[in-house]
């Protein structure tokens, strides 16, 4: 057991200063006013009765909370139905895997640049569409980074999934194909009943990921037009590191963290609790 810990110790104290350390050092900053000399004043709840009252807050949780609620299920339908897709044994199933799987390892600067002329007035889905472009409207935006969003991550997800699909025994397919099952019957009351832990695994893993979202809205659209794409973690980088009201940032920190944990636990009563 010691030596089991020793070599857990690094990885261990990595964990318990940037991640526990930091969130409670973070907890206590929302409850000062803290300058950029490093001078805290004690403010109790001002921070929070502030965001409250805050109108660019409700709209970066809006712009939140829409982005979480149509990227989580498009990603996780998209990587479920390509996971059924390669799941079977085909020539070339390994190629179309790997070329399924290549987003996710893809630089995330690079898919979004990439993304920024498709969804430009001169690139291909204005073309077809007749739309204009996408990152220009407030209306189109939100949209234009799902669906970035879902080509970047659902490779990850297909690759949790194809590892529980493929622990299904063929002896239970085969069993109810004989007894007239059909596709539809398999994947309703074979596939999903057996799948929905990792389903489960990753409705968290991809709605934390959401609500932390930052990079690709930074790089294609600083949070515009206006503010239609001006998500919480903008919003707190913005209060901390551009105008350092660090206390005022570590305050939209917490009730980040607050939602994240409302909806894991709206997912586990949902998805993860398993039904008698």
């Amino acid at each position: 057991m010691w030596i089991g810990l020793a070599f857990a110790a690094p990885a261990l104290a990595l964990f318990l200063v940037f991640r526990v350390f930091a969130s409670g050092a973070g907890l206590g900053l929302s409850l000062f006013s803290v300058g950029i000399d490093g001078s805290a004043l004690w403010v109790g709840a001002a921070n929070f009765v502030r965001l409250l009252e805050d109108p660019v807050f409700w709209g970066s949780l809006g712009v939140t909370i829409l982005y979480t609620v149509l990227t989580v299920p498009l990603s996780i339908g998209a990587s479920f139905l390509l996971a059924l897709l390669v799941r079977g044994r085909f020539r070339g199933v390994g190629f179309f895997r790997s070329v399924f799987f290549l987003p996710t390892v893809t630089s995330l600067v690079v898919a979004a640049t990439i993304f920024i002329w498709i969804f430009s007035v001169d690139g291909p889905v204005s073309g077809l569409l007749g739309t204009g472009s996408w990152l220009a409207s407030p209306q189109l935006v939100v949209p234009a980074l799902v669906v970035v969003s879902v080509w970047v991550r659902f490779g990850y997800g297909m690759l949790i999934l194809l590892a529980s699909l493929n622990e299904i025994p063929e002896e239970i397919e085969e069993a109810a194909r004989l007894d007239g099952a059909r596709w539809r019957h398999l994947v309703r009351w074979i596939i999903l009943p057996h799948v929905r832990p990792a389903i489960f695994f990753l409705a968290i893993t991809e709605t934390a990921v959401s609500f932390q979202v930052f990079d690709l809205i930074n790089v294609m659209t600083g949070g515009g037009p206006g503010r239609s794409s001006y998500a919480l973690v903008m919003f707190l980088y913005d209060q901390g590191f551009r105008y350092f009201d660090f206390g005022y940032a570590s305050a939209i920190g917490a009730v980040l963290f607050i939602i994240a944990l409302a909806f894991a636990l709206l997912q586990h009563f949902v998805i993860g609790r398993e039904k008698k």
